[in-house]
């Protein structure tokens, strides 16, 4: 079964899947400022546009383009900075 969610006023939106490779999400995120939480870590992989991140433990904003992966370990917080519509694939571990 697909999962459909939808956070911040729907200004970020996902669909969740589950198959061999594992627990995943594909989704979009509007122009915004977000910060989100882990229970996993989380491969995060631009797939258009791109993110400005700031991990956790860190004081230094880091833009990902498409293409590009950061991870984040479980049980943490990070924050976004989206400044034009992106699309992204989250893999969970």
């Amino acid at each position: 079964m697909l999962a459909v969610n939808e956070y911040f006023d729907g200004k970020v939106k996902s669909i969740g899947l589950s198959n061999a490779s594992g627990k995943n999400t594909v989704g979009v995120m509007d122009i915004g400022e977000y910060e989100f939480g882990t229970s996993t870590v989380e491969y995060m992989t631009v797939v258009s546009g791109a993110l400005n991140v700031l991990l956790p433990d860190t004081d230094e904003w880091h833009v990902y383009g498409a293409g590009e992966t950061f991870i984040v370990a479980a049980d943490k917080k990070f924050k976004l900075k989206v400044a034009e519509q992106t699309a992204y694939l989250c893999r969970y571990e």
